[in-house]
């Protein structure tokens, strides 16, 4: 029971509804989320089973893509078409003036976190301060752009787009910068996350539907990780949580630890200088 699973999470469920469904489902105790997808959006979800829990960053650094429908006049406070007008204008925009504003987007820029997002500032989650009506600063952070092109013609002042980003970045709060680099206001109305780094939802499952079948396991998933192997003695000390050193292997890559056999015993990562951290035993 550990390892990945691939779910194409539905509009309407949070990330957490998810992962308290699939917990039910197939009776886990251990089950969490790779990265939050808001609730009005859909896409894929990749959810750590077991010891993978300990693995959830290892996704956070990844770029992710979406697509997803901009609709321009309106500025709501959550940045999506869920929340609450709080302007609105009655601007004429263009189709070619908006593809430029798009590319000015790449290769990358500094981007503020909207409040609505799980971000922790100070210990609080910014959407807990934003349903008080509390609003703090946020530092700006830069973000790349390696796509953001629009998908279907301009109509009634909505389009759609696809835009592939770094991680970190909000695609409510590009929407909304979009619309700003315009003079004017904007929203997404739909917004469905394709894919994960190398993780695609076309390979993803829908809740009813996922098996245990479909999960990737941690065998899978690190069979092309660099590896050593370790004697008896040494793999009672791995097993025990003990650290590696330069007497061991000296890398700046994170390594699996196996023994005689090929089991797989244990995942390291550098730590220090010629320091290695056990992150899981299996």
């Amino acid at each position: 029971m550990d390892g990945f699973l691939f779910i194409d999470k539905p509009i309407g469920l949070t990330s957490h509804d998810v992962v308290s469904r699939i917990k039910r489902k197939f009776k886990l105790d251990k089950v969490g989320h790779t990265g939050t997808l808001d609730p009005f959006a859909s896409g894929l979800l990749i959810l750590c089973l077991g010891k993978a829990t300990k693995l959830a960053y290892l996704f956070s650094e990844l770029d992710k893509s979406y697509e997803g429908t901009i609709v321009f006049g309106k500025h709501y406070d959550t940045y999506d078409t869920t929340g609450k007008v709080l302007k609105h204008d009655d601007k004429s925009l263009h189709e070619a003036e908006i593809k430029d504003a798009m590319a000015s987007f790449m290769p990358g820029y500094h981007q503020v976190p909207p409040m609505y997002s799980a971000l922790k500032i100070d210990g609080q989650k910014l959407y807990d301060l934003a349903r008080k009506g509390e609003e703090v600063d946020r530092e700006a952070r830069f973000v790349s752009i390696e796509r953001f092109d629009m998908t279907s013609p301009f109509q009634g002042q909505t389009c759609d787009f696809l835009t592939e980003v770094s991680k970190g970045t909000y695609i409510r709060s590009l929407a909304v910068d979009l619309a700003a680099k315009l003079g004017t206001y904007a929203a997404l109305s739909k917004l469905r996350r394709l894919s994960v780094g190398p993780f695609h939802v076309r390979d993803a499952k829908m809740m009813d539907s996922v098996m245990l079948d479909d999960l990737l396991s941690l065998d899978v998933y690190f069979r092309e990780t660099p590896s050593i192997e370790l004697n008896d003695y040494m793999i009672k000390l791995v097993k025990n949580g003990i650290y590696l050193d330069e007497r061991q292997i000296i890398t700046e890559k994170p390594f699996i630890v196996k023994d005689h056999n090929q089991n797989m015993i244990a995942y390291y990562t550098p730590c220090d200088e010629h320091l290695y951290r056990p992150v899981v035993i299996f």
